[in-house]
C-alpha cells in the first residue's frame, strides 16, 4: 500500500484544526465504507466525511476503528437530516449517529441540507450550537445553505464554521465563497473532481495535467487546496486514494489557477437548495 503524508490542516473559527482534503463515502454501503476508509487512514487520509442519508454511518465507524489509529488523529463530519431540524431533534440526531458510527464525539456536525419549506434550519442550528456545548461535537456546520440562507443564520447571532457545497471548477459559486471568505467560514467542496468523469476530461485540464505529470483529478484537487478549499473526493480504490491525497507536493502556476477558474459555467442540473433537500 502507498503511505502518503498526511494532509496540513486549515483552522476553523473555533481554533479546531481540520485536515485540508478528506475521503467522501457517498454512496458507500456499510461493507464498502469499511473497507474504504480502513484503507484511507491507512494509506494517510485523516478527515472523513459521511451522513445519516448516506446510511452508512455503522460501516464508517468500523473502518476507524480498523485503521488502528487513535481517534483523535481521526478528523469524522457526519450531517443529520431534515425531520431533525429543531433543537431538542438535533441532539437526537446526533445521538444517533453516535450509536451508529459506535463513537463518542463528532468532530463536525452538518445541517445536511436548508430545506427552507419547513423554516426552521436557524432552529436546527442553535441545536447545533447545544451539541458543542454538551461536547458532543467539535465543530459546527452547514451543508448546501446559499447565501439567504446563511444570511438568515447571521441575523440570529450565528455563523457556522464550515459550510459544505458542490464546488469545482464548472462551478465555481463565487456568490457562497465570498460570503464565507467575509465571514471566516471554511468552505468544503462534495464532488470535488466532478461527477462521471466529463469534467476530468476537459483538454483545458488534461493540458496541465500533463505539463505537471500528475493526472487530471490531482490537477482539479490542487486547484481545490489552493484556493483554499477543503475537497473530499471519494474513492475506494486504494491506488486512486492515495493519487488523491498526493496534491501538496506541487503548486499551480497562476495561468493554470486562471485556466481552471476559467472553467466556470451555467449547470441547469445543479441541485437547487431552495427546493431539493433530505
Amino acid at each position: 500500500m502507498t503511505r502518503i503524508d498526511p494532509a496540513p490542516t486549515v483552522t476553523l473559527a473555533n481554533g479546531v484544526e481540520m485536515p485540508q482534503l478528506g475521503l467522501g463515502t457517498w454512496p458507500m454501503t456499510d461493507d464498502e465504507a469499511a473497507k474504504a476508509v480502513a484503507t484511507a487512514i491507512e494509506t494517510g487520509y485523516r478527515l472523513i466525511d459521511t451522513a445519516e442519508n448516506y446510511k452508512n454511518e455503522t460501516g464508517v465507524g468500523q473502518g476507524i476503528r480498523d485503521a488502528g489509529v487513535a481517534r483523535d488523529e481521526v478528523f469524522l463530519t457526519t450531517k443529520m437530516n431534515k425531520q431533525w431540524h429543531s433543537v431538542d431533534g438535533a441532539r437526537r440526531a446526533c445521538e444517533a449517529s453516535l450509536e451508529r458510527l459506535g463513537l463518542d464525539y463528532i468532530d463536525l456536525f452538518l445541517i445536511h441540507w436548508p430545506n427552507p419549506d419547513q423554516g426552521t434550519y436557524v432552529e436546527a442550528f442553535d441545536g447545533l450550537t447545544s451539541l458543542l456545548d454538551a461536547g458532543l461535537v467539535r465543530a459546527i456546520g452547514t451543508s448546501n445553505f446559499l447565501p439567504h440562507h446563511l444570511n438568515d443564520l447571521f441575523a440570529a447571532g450565528f455563523v457556522p464554521h464550515v459550510n459544505q457545497i458542490q464546488l469545482d471548477p464548472y462551478h465555481l459559486r463565487p456568490d457562497v465563497t465570498a460570503i464565507h471568505a467575509a465571514k471566516g467560514i471554511v468552505t468544503e467542496s462534495w464532488s470535488p473532481i466532478g461527477r462521471a468523469g466529463e469534467m476530468l476530461a476537459d483538454p483545458a485540464i488534461t493540458r496541465i495535467a500533463e505539463a505537471h505529470g500528475k493526472t487530471p483529478a490531482q490537477i482539479v484537487l490542487r486547484w481545490q487546496v489552493q484556493s483554499g478549499f477543503v475537497p473530499a473526493p471519494k474513492s475506494a480504490d486504494p491506488e486512486r486514494q492515495a493519487q488523491n491525497l498526493d496534491v501538496f507536493g506541487f503548486a499551480l502556476t497562476e495561468s493554470d489557477m486562471a485556466a481552471l477558474s476559467g472553467l466556470d459555467r451555467p449547470d441547469p442540473d445543479m441541485l437547487d437548495a431552495n427546493s431539493f433537500g433530505h
